[in-house]
């Protein structure tokens, strides 16, 4: 009876060993070397007869090889009993209570858990779960990894702004014994590149200026910064603190010099770099700069309609006009001319290269190209445009060729248009109000006349292309879209899952995003405020040289009855411009009879009859 009890452990020992040695025991040292796990006979098939061991039912008190313990699941600790007792009793299995076969702790298991939702694509789950972490005292250790890995999952969902925060946090917390502060430099950079404004990441990347950026960052890196001092250097411009604006326009042109010829960023560099000596008035030194910028950009000339591609054209474009301007200041017309007529047609450029072009052809007596590129401006494609000095060049052009009554009537057009409207910004600025009552002031209008309720012609209409003009300025309008931005995010998290829009981090980072945008609309107000201001000091000194131009009118008109009076038999001509026809082979000359076309938008010439008085006798005129 003994023999065959001992035989019937040794089978159930034998059936049980296999199963068991294929575990793994992930950082748990049992010592000794595991035994190859036997073989059966039958090649390691189950008979159908056979059962698994429960795992619930005590085993035989029998000392086994390491690789037969069953550690998947802690058994109940039996006392062992007393010597003397029933050798059949059942013997007591082992305990494991409160050792991770792992190695992990519950919260390292915590945190695994949460990254592998995160790279599972389930980045609602994986965000609530990291920032529960990241507030919870008893995880202290992790809160910095908690934050980290929280930005990540905010940027995958697309909450851009609010994943900023989160690595500000990261990168706050210094760089010591922080595994994640690189890291979480370089998300600043997939932040910048997907923000409506990345002047938004220029402040943060700021304050690491002296860190040292991994390589293939490094040059974005320095661009953003030159960024950074550039607007930073306007700023003390404005402010009227020209020593600092010299050393950040300074550190522009030393961050550009960095950015090397191959780089995508070396175009960018060097426009700025190119703006920063505009504004020493080295002339020479700026227009060697936008030359660069536009054999830099030449070969993307013919390539798909990509994001980089269309950005590049514009730059190109932005280089042409600045080369315009600087010919232009130095009085060389022709130059000018030659530049803005490289500018696209129907580009973000091209209505402010024909008004500048106007200019430079009065300048040079070219009076009907001028006129012409006025009737361009005029048309009703463009009505929401603001060229209010386009009026005077016109009643310019007419007084210098003796057509006085149309001057005078130009003039009076422009006083009805701009004069309640320049009255309206000197009240408003000088109202002095809070800086983001001038951005109201502005929003106010703008959703006015989105929404159908400004009138044609009303104060508040022109109010409006007053803002469009602002908005030219790169800075502002990529503020005011950023502000949009943070509006359209805030909305967003209405359309996510109730357990994540109603947490707790979800009001958490609204909160953070409307303090945000507070500060945004108090910037936007600071700029659209010095836009006012400038606008304001503009017109009224359009409305001065009107003035002036009404009374040098008038006294023409006085000289002209004056002469008449006293011309005695003399007989006045009025002589026509020489006028041709004849146009390149690629254009078609058709007259203009007051109806506009997009096709022939800027190739309008006005044919200009001279009104100055040319007298003979009479007998001169009878031959």
């Amino acid at each position: 009876m003994n023999l065959l009890r001992a035989l019937s452990v040794v089978v159930s020992v034998s059936l049980a060993v296999p199963a068991y040695a294929q575990m793994s025991f992930e950082g748990l040292d049992l010592g000794g070397k595991k035994k190859p796990p036997k073989k059966k006979p039958d090649g390691g098939k189950k008979k159908p007869d056979e059962k698994k061991p429960d795992e619930t039912t005590p085993q035989p008190d029998v000392e086994l090889p390491p690789e037969g313990l069953d550690l998947s699941k802690p058994a109940e600790t039996k006392k062992k009993p007393p010597k003397g007792n029933d050798e059949n009793k059942p013997a007591p299995t082992m305990s494991f209570d409160a050792v991770d076969v792992s190695g992990k702790t519950g919260d390292r298991q915590k945190m695994d858990a949460a990254i592998n939702q995160f790279k599972a694509d389930e980045f609602e789950p994986a965000a609530l779960a990291f920032f529960e972490m990241s507030q919870d005292p008893k995880m202290a250790g992790m809160t910095i990894e908690a934050e980290y890995w929280l930005g990540k999952s905010l940027y995958k969902l697309g909450l851009y702004n609010s994943s900023l925060g989160m690595f500000s946090k990261v990168l706050g917390r210094g760089s010591d014994k922080n595994k994640f502060f690189k890291s979480s430099l370089e998300w600043l950079f997939f932040i910048a590149r997907k923000t409506t404004n990345e002047t938004v990441v220029l402040d943060e990347i700021a304050k690491y200026a002296n860190f040292e950026f991994p390589e293939r960052f490094r040059n974005e890196f320095r661009y953003l910064l030159a960024r950074y001092n550039f607007v930073y250097g306007k700023a003390l411009d404005d402010a009227e603190r020209k020593g600092e604006a010299d050393k950040a326009f300074d550190e522009v042109k030393r961050l550009c010099l960095m950015i090397p010829k191959a780089d995508p960023f070396y175009p960018k560099a060097k426009y700025l770099e190119g703006l920063s000596y505009f504004r020493e008035n080295k002339l020479e030194a700026a227009l060697e700069s936008m030359k660069e910028v536009v054999r830099a950009t030449r070969s993307e000339e013919g390539r798909g309609e990509t994001a980089e591609a269309r950005n590049l054209k514009n730059l190109r474009e932005l280089a042409f006009m600045q080369l315009a301007r600087t010919h232009y200041g130095a009085r060389q017309n022709r130059y000018a001319l030659f530049y803005l007529q490289k500018v696209e047609r129907g580009g973000p450029q091209w209505l402010e290269s024909l008004f500048e072009a106007s200019w430079a052809n009065y300048r040079i007596g070219q009076y009907e190209q001028a006129l012409g590129n006025l009737i361009t401006l005029s048309s009703p494609f463009f009505r929401d445009e603001y060229f209010p000095e386009a009026l005077i060049l016109k009643a310019v052009v007419y007084f210098e060729n003796c057509r006085y009554t149309e001057a005078l009537s130009i003039i009076e057009d422009f006083e009805g248009i701009y004069g309640p409207v320049q009255e309206e910004l000197n009240t408003l600025v000088e109202k002095n109000m809070e800086a983001t009552e001038y951005f109201t002031v502005l929003d106010e209008v703008r959703k006015k006349n989105k929404a159908g309720l400004v009138k044609k012609g009303s104060v508040d209409e022109i109010l409006e292309r007053i803002l469009n003009l602002a908005l030219t300025d790169k800075d502002l309008k990529k503020t005011v879209d950023s502000i949009g931005e943070l509006e359209g995010e805030i909305d967003s998290f209405g359309s996510r899952s109730d357990a994540f829009k109603y947490s707790n981090m979800s009001k958490a980072l609204i909160e953070s995003m409307k303090a945000q945008r507070e500060q945004l609309i108090k910037k936007g107000g600071i700029m659209a405020k010095a836009k006012l201001d400038f606008e304001n000091g503009q017109l009224k000194t359009l409305r001065a040289n009107g003035l002036r131009i009404k009374f040098e009118t008038t006294d023409k008109e006085k000289e002209f009855l004056t002469e008449l009076l006293q011309a005695g038999g003399q007989k006045q001509t009025v002589k026509k411009y020489k006028e041709t026809q004849a146009v390149s082979d690629d254009q078609l000359y058709w007259p203009y009879y007051g109806e506009y076309w997009r096709d022939e938008l800027g190739t309008y010439q006005y044919t200009l009859t001279k009104g100055c008085i040319e007298r003979s006798s009479g007998s001169e005129l009878r031959e």
